[in-house]
């Protein structure tokens, strides 16, 4: 199943102390599915960073615990630091990672604010994408006064979005927060080959968007004033960038320190791709980049894509080979070794997680010897999902191959579009070889329930027809998702490199293999299910799944042969 991913971002006033820090952090990782990412403290700023993510079915719960925490252990009426601050969790941002969109981080935002305000009592302000009130969206107005402006919670036009409307003994203690929604903020210096921090910031300022102060005649000249006699801005080229230059001793070069603030309107690669452009026309050039922090997987996947395309080639190729594409494209390396499984949030989740396709993600030898092994998982339905990857994952190849063939430059994107429904596909059944034995596992587990009296046969039987009708369902999608899969062997026998023909004959072979295996582990359950109306239902589907393969594969069997008889 393809993973849904949340982000939290809470910030709170404590710094110093790193028991309160670790016990207000320790809870998030109560809540199931949640997994606490970073905690970095500052101590001038008295402000701790803490990082998690999680499902939106358990973000909230995980945000909660925490801000109730950081009520209990830190008292506002006696915080002093650096940053702007107005609570005990001064911010809490949801931002999306994964499988989700800005309306569910929202969502999570109000949500969470409801709680917070009627069972924790603290008052606040919903900011950034959550915001109910335009001027609310930005943080810096909600937190107008601070800590100890929060009188103005009383005034109407102040009035918070949850919590109480006054600033009582129990504020006076937790402060207010504020809970929002925004997309993901990604730090990134782009490298220079120079030493000039004056060149640098040049470059920085034609990117960001606030851009410079306008002068008349240069950049000596007289700053450029409106009406109401205050400094005209030129815009910079780049909306939600914010940037400037710098020079790191450490490495002996000038950066651009740029902070994108919204990746779904400025990527990484389109931020990179114009400094590019203006380093150039300043006389210098880009070397390369880094990443500070974490980033979603998408920044990597989007920035691959794009240099496919710019490349005209294939976008329908392994994560794997489009991870070392974006981090030769971008220049990750540049500075020193850039690890993936250490940098991308999606990555460091997994590997924390242990492993989480202990089927699919074994060596083919190691799958075979299991499978031959005396345990009778993973059995039929698994192999027949995993039939189907093979299958599909020869369709794909034809396409990359027919994207790639000289003399089919004008068609590369059409290859292209087969290739990604192609991966998309062999992903899924290759999830489908562990779901299968998961499955039946579930009915084995189901079996061994204790039946000693009444209450618990009938728990034992409802848990067993649960189990049985999942073990129906996982072989069902098998058979869907490779027949489905039959269309993109059609069509590269059809239409692909004709040198590669027989390649695209045999995963036609293999999709129909799976369909029939999987339609065999649907019927070999079907019988024990007391729903007979779902159990005929899913049967009937069978037979027409089972009959279109069949058709599917006589018809590209029939392409192969009339191709190899030319």
């Amino acid at each position: 199943m393809s993973v849904r991913l949340i982000e939290c971002v809470p910030n709170i006033s404590e710094g110093r102390d790193r028991a309160k820090i670790n016990a207000i952090a320790a809870v998030v990782e109560t809540v199931e599915g949640v997994r606490l990412l970073d905690v970095d403290p500052g101590n001038s700023t008295h402000r701790t960073v803490i990082t998690f993510v999680g499902p939106p079915e358990t973000i909230v719960e995980a945000a909660f615990r925490l801000i109730r925490k950081a009520a209990e252990l830190i008292d506002m009426s006696k915080h002093h630091g650096e940053h702007p601050r107005m609570g005990a969790t001064d911010v809490c941002p949801f931002v999306p990672v994964a499988g989700v969109t800005m309306e569910d981080c929202k969502a999570a935002a109000h949500a969470l604010g409801k709680r917070v305000g009627s069972e924790l009592g603290i008052p606040g302000y919903f900011y950034e994408e959550a915001a109910l009130q335009p001027e609310r969206r930005n943080l810096a107005h909600c937190r107008k006064g601070e800590y100890e402006g929060l009188e103005k919670l009383s005034s109407p036009e102040w009035a918070p979005d949850f919590g109480p409307a006054e600033f009582n003994d129990h504020a006076r203690r937790s402060g207010a927060t504020a809970i929002g929604a925004r997309d993901f903020l990604v730090a990134y210096n782009i490298n220079l080959n120079s030493t000039s921090t004056r060149r640098a910031n040049a470059v920085a300022f034609d990117l960001r968007e606030n851009g410079r102060v306008k002068r008349e005649g240069g950049v000596t000249g007289k700053i450029v004033e409106d009406a109401q006699g205050q400094p005209v801005r030129e815009p910079g080229l780049l909306p939600c960038v914010k940037g400037i230059g710098w020079y790191i001793e450490e490495y002996g070069i000038a950066q651009l320190s740029l902070n994108l603030t919204n990746i779904s309107v400025t990527a990484v690669h389109t931020a990179f791709d114009a400094a590019c452009e203006r380093a150039m026309a300043r006389g210098m050039r880009v070397t390369g980049s880094e990443i500070v922090g974490l980033i979603p997987k998408r920044v990597l996947m989007d920035a691959a894509d794009h240099y496919l395309r710019k490349q005209e080639r294939s976008l329908g190729i392994s994560e794997s080979e489009k991870v070392k594409l974006a981090v030769k494209s971008l220049g990750l390396d540049d500075l020193g070794p850039f690890d993936a499984r250490k940098r991308v949030i999606e990555y460091l989740l997994e590997d924390a997680g242990g492993e989480t396709a202990p089927l699919a993600g074994m060596t083919l030898t190691g799958f075979a010897e299991e499978t031959s092994s005396e345990s009778p998982a993973p059995g039929g339905g698994s192999i027949a999902a995993y039939v189907g990857a093979l299958g599909v994952s020869l369709g794909t190849m034809v396409a990359n191959l027919s994207a790639h063939k000289r003399g089919w430059d004008d068609r590369w994107s059409v290859f292209s579009d087969v290739a990604e429904r192609g991966m998309a596909l062999q992903q899924r059944l290759l999830e489908l070889v562990d779901e299968d034995t998961a499955a039946f596992d579930a009915i084995m587990s189901a079996f061994g329930m204790p039946k000693g009296n009444e209450a618990q046969k009938a728990d034992r039987k409802a848990a067993i027809q649960r189990a049985t009708l999942g073990a129906m369902k996982t072989p069902l999608e098998v058979a869907e998702q490779a027949l489905e899969s039959m269309s993109i062997m059609a069509e590269m026998a059809e239409k692909g490199n004709p040198n590669s023909v027989t390649d695209a004959g045999v995963g036609a072979l293999c999709a129909r293999t799976a369909v029939l295996g999987a339609v065999m582990n649907v019927r070999v359950n079907a019988a024990d299910l007391e729903d007979r109306k779902t159990a005929e239902a899913m049967l009937a589907r069978c037979a027409e799944l089972e009959t279109e393969a069949e058709r599917q594969e006589k018809a590209v069997r029939e392409r192969v042969a009339a191709v190899l008889s030319r």
